[in-house]
Order: structure tokens, then sequence, then C-alpha cells
């Protein structure tokens, strides 16, 4: 156990060598943030002023007719088509600089681009599943909760590689999620410590950015309102940065642990010995 910890940690470490390598990579979860607040927006204010702006806006309130299970699944369907898209350039930029490439932005866009199809076909099904998880919790405010949580998770951890194995593979979302699955029961100690030495890089981080935030709000009550501006702009921008490393730096262990498990090559940057002590490719 102690050993996979520390492989999580090294994978982590890594990645970000990757990413300062490539920092243009920030740019992509930086779209989309940006683009999932314009789906947030045009849905929410259209619906302003009605019953339906819970249903977006309200995880967990449950929809009360038909018609707000369409919105529902209108709003999951953008909203899901956004973040694989943008997720799907950033893999392809990981990619290419695993096999000895420059990426730039404009590399990434268009390999997102050109699985167009794979990505809307996987929005879909994503879409569907969020649908169900959220019909499944209005059923029972608490057990409803318990078994949307579970099978979420669940979820999520069976779909852990889809994005590589449609940027790379061109497979439909049925494909892509057996392929996916196929890949984690090989790898599915090494993801999940990697995504904790990430968590915790980002867990120090983000007590990091807390720290001119709270000073912000401290000198807000005692009246020193430039002080407390200065805190929290500040704050709020480290926490923002902080995000868009997390999420670049997720991707970048996905795409890594894709390559090695999907074609047994090593990706550059990346120790060898690490990568075939962590598992071994069948």
């Amino acid at each position: 156990m102690f050993d996979r910890m520390a492989r999580g940690w090294e994978l982590a470490r890594e990645s970000w060598r990757v990413l300062k390598l490539d920092k243009e990579l920030l740019v992509f979860p930086l779209m989309s943030g940006l683009a999932c607040l314009v789906v947030l927006a045009s849905f929410a204010l259209p619906l302003w002023g009605t019953d339906y702006l819970n249903t977006v806006l309200e995880e967990k309130a449950a929809p009360q007719d038909p018609l707000a299970y369409v919105i529902l699944f209108a709003f999951y369907f953008v909203n899901y088509f956004v973040i694989v898209f943008f997720n799907s350039a950033l893999v392809g930029c990981a990619i290419i600089r695993f096999k000895g490439g420059d990426p730039t932005v404009a590399d990434g866009l268009r390999a997102a681009t050109d699985r167009l199809p794979q990505i809307l076909g996987w929005a879909l099904v994503a879409a569907t599943v969020g649908l169900i998880l959220r019909m499944i919790e209005s059923r029972s405010e608490r057990v409803g909760q318990i078994v949307a949580g579970l099978l979420g998770m669940a979820w999520s951890a069976v779909t852990y590689f889809v994005v590589p194995v449609i940027v790379i593979e061109k497979k439909g979302p049925v494909e892509a999620t057996k392929r996916s699955l196929s890949i984690l029961r090989r790898t599915w100690g090494e993801a999940l410590t990697a995504n904790f030495g990430i968590g915790f890089i980002v867990f120090l981080a983000m007590l990091v950015a807390l720290v001119p935030l709270v000073l912000g709000f401290m000198a807000l009550n005692a009246g020193l309102v430039p002080l407390a501006v200065l805190g929290i702009v500040a704050g709020i921008i480290l926490m923002i940065i902080v995000g868009l490393i997390s999420s670049a730096l997720s991707a970048i262990v996905i795409a890594a642990l894709y390559l090695y498990a999907a074609e047994g090559s090593v990706p550059r940057y990346f120790d060898n010995r690490l990568l075939s002590d962590a598992f071994v490719v069948r």
C-alpha cells in the first residue's frame, strides 16, 4: 500500500514536469470552466422567474414534471459535451508531448474537433447516466443519495480512461466504456494513488490560497476595505489557478497511464521503472 502511495506521488510529480514544459495546457481547463459558465447562464437566464430554474441550479432538487427532466437532460448534455471536448484537447496535447512532439493549443483543439462524433455520443451517454442518477436520488432523499453516490463513484471509475480511448482509438461510447474498464483492471491502483498524490498537492496549495482570502475577510471586519479587496481577490485568483493546475495534472496522469497500459510504451518524461513496477501490461 505504501509503495503504491509513493508511486502515486511520483506520478503526480512527473505530471507536474510535463505541465511545466507545456504551460499552455492550462488554457483548456480555463476555457472549459468559462464555457460551462456560459452554458449555465444560457439555461438559467431564460428560466429566470420560473419553477424550472431550480432544476438547473439545485443538484438535490427533484424535478416535478416531464418538462423539467427534458431541461435537465439538455443541461447535462451540453455541459458534458463542453467538459469532454476540452479534456480531449488536453489529453491530445499530452499524448503529442509523450511521443516527442511539441503541442500547441491549436493541436489540442484540432484533436478534439476531429473526434466530435465520438464526443457527442459520449456526452449523450453521460447525460443519460447523470439523469438516471438524479432520478434515483430524488426517489428517497437519504437512501437515494447514498445509492446514487455509490453508483456515481462506480461509473466514474469504469469510465476513467474513456477520454484517451476516444482521442486515440476513435471508439464510440459503448466500445470506449468497455476499453476503459479493461485498462482500469490493470491500472486501478495506480490511477487511485496518482489521484491521491495530486489531491494531496492540491489540498496543500488550497491551504496556501486560503491564507489571503481569510486575511481579506479579517481586514473587511476591521474596516480595512482596500486590504480586504486585495486579499479576497488574491485568494480567489490563487484558488482558480490551483483548480486549473489540478485539472491539467489529472488529465496528464490519465494520458500517461493509458499510453503505457494500452500501447506498452513509456511516455517521455516518465520513469520507465516507475511504470513497469506499477503494473504489468497484459
